[in-house]
């Protein structure tokens, strides 16, 4: 990040080294336990982004969280510690650019640390002082290739971040990308698995119907096939849907019957 009058020095890795032992003490079993706690991924984005208020907060102090995601480049947030935070990020993507948005550009955590005397997004920096914003600290969370995100963090009070602050954020950034990681690949795995059961319920589904027209019309099971399949493009309807309506033929409802042809 190029240094500017209104921008604090970021520490150094090394610097951050003190603090580590101090926010990994509970911090990771807390992570965990949101992945298993959490009935789904929005809920716990949703806890995500309150544990991260409650954690990163300064002594005696406040500040306002949301998770960015960037999927097919597209930011959204998928969660908020108060409807403020939202407001900030929204305003942000309607600007086109700022602090959180250049945190997951650059993989690099950015701090605005006054943002009355913010030059590389002054327009968006007004938007947001007007709402009582004092500085913003946008923190990178790395995932897997094709999708990326940020900890966005506000704050009432300019320089609202010390060194230590900045560290502490981007050490628990760390382990929130890692649960993260893991809450998207569960969600992929559920989503697969859903996918699977549907897949193997309209095989079974166009089986049983292949059975039905075989025995209707004394034909091959390939032939048999041959009827569902042009019974589905006859009508642009979905192998699976006509499958269906084959298996209802076969019901005692007349009004159910449906009648194939070669």
């Amino acid at each position: 990040m190029d240094a500017q009058a209104n921008t604090a020095s970021l520490p150094a890795k090394a610097d951050a080294l003190p603090v580590a032992a101090a926010i990994q003490d509970g911090v990771v079993s807390r992570l965990q336990d949101l992945v298993l706690q959490t009935a789904d991924a929005q809920d716990f984005f949703q806890e995500l982004a309150v544990f991260s208020a409650s954690l990163l907060a300064p002594p005696g102090g406040e500040v306002h969280c949301n998770v960015t995601v960037v999927r097919r480049k597209r930011p959204t947030t998928v969660a908020s510690s108060s409807t403020r935070a939202r407001v900030m990020d929204e305003l942000q993507y309607a600007y086109g650019d700022g602090p959180c948005l250049a945190a997951i550009r650059t993989g690099k955590t950015i701090y605005v640390a006054d943002v009355a005397n913010e030059q590389r997004w002054p327009e968006y920096a007004q938007a947001v002082a007007a709402y009582g914003v004092g500085s913003i600290l946008g923190v990178p969370l790395e995932l897997d290739a094709g999708s990326s995100a940020a900890l966005n963090i506000y704050s009432s009070a300019a320089h609202g971040f010390s060194p230590t602050d900045i560290a502490r954020a981007e050490l628990f950034g760390e382990q929130s990308a890692k649960t993260l990681k893991l809450e998207l690949r569960l969600v992929q795995l559920m989503e697969a698995k859903e996918d699977l059961e549907a897949a193997m319920k309209s095989r079974t589904a166009i089986d049983i119907a292949v059975g039905v027209i075989m025995a209707q019309n004394r034909c091959s099971q390939a032939a048999a096939m041959d009827i569902l399949r042009k019974a589905s493009n006859s009508r642009n309807v979905k192998l699976r849907d006509v499958a269906a309506g084959v298996i209802e033929s076969v019901s005692p409802d007349p009004a159910l019957r449906t009648h194939f042809d070669e």
